[in-house]
């Protein structure tokens, strides 16, 4: 089963694309542009739709998303974590 996938294989987050993740799972994704599979274990519930971290993140790094910078580390964050708006901002303001 698919639990989240990633546009790029340089991307630094994923996508949930099911229901119910839960802290302490790990979960498979699918790397599109490389056809691959990888796994990963999550330290927060993750929503359908939103993001996690699949590296390393240092406060005021930058988020990568489907090969696009999406905004910046506001916190440090390590892999399995949920991004959103408690970690993530983005940098037009």
């Amino acid at each position: 089963m698919i639990h989240f996938v990633v546009h790029s294989h340089a991307d630094s987050s994923g996508v949930a694309v099911v229901e119910g993740i839960e802290a302490g799972q790990t979960l498979t994704g699918w790397v599109m542009d490389k056809d691959e599979i990888i796994s990963i274990p999550v330290s927060d519930a993750i929503p359908i739709g939103h993001k996690l971290a699949l590296v390393d993140i240092p406060e005021g790094g930058t988020v990568i998303k489907y090969g696009h910078d999406i905004g910046r580390a506001v916190a440090p964050i390590k892999p399995g974590q949920h991004l959103h708006v408690h970690n993530v901002k983005t940098k037009r303001w």
